[in-house]
């Protein structure tokens, strides 16, 4: 392996935190014991899942409607050096995980980005973040 082929991997998770009732909980846990989830994780990702199914149509409708690019967009210096370039501002709206490379400047970031809608993760460094965070919506 040459230090080429050694890349950071973006994480295909994100971490959230919920509250449950105790009742919930419990049931959950006695699911578990009987076998039918390995772990809470499982089954909370089993029932968001089976909710994405169900709303699977309307999900689909919206992300057509709203023009939304869903999965992973990135965006590296060298992208938004082009954009700048070209005179251009990019509009970026994400459905899952929108990356902007870390040697992007907020200077190059402010010239480039006019708005930014991401519906999961933005994976960007403190001080872009900090630079955009009025055109984030």
């Amino acid at each position: 392996m040459s230090v080429h082929d050694i890349r950071p991997k973006v994480s295909e998770t994100e971490k959230i935190t919920i509250n449950l009732g105790l009742v919930d909980l419990g049931q959950i846990d006695l699911l578990v014991q009987e076998g039918f989830y390995s772990n809470r994780t499982d089954l909370i990702r089993t029932a968001i899942r089976n909710q994405l199914t169900t709303h699977a149509d309307v999900v689909r409708q919206t992300i057509s409607r709203r023009s939304l690019v869903l999965g992973l967009q990135h965006y590296s210096r060298a992208d938004l050096e082009a954009v700048q370039r070209a005179g251009q501002t990019l509009q970026i709206q994400v459905l899952g995980l929108a990356s902007i490379g870390s040697d992007v400047s907020p200077e190059l970031a402010l010239a480039t980005i006019e708005s930014l809608v991401v519906l999961g993760a933005l994976h960007a460094s403190p001080a872009v973040k900090s630079a955009l965070a009025g055109r984030i919506r």
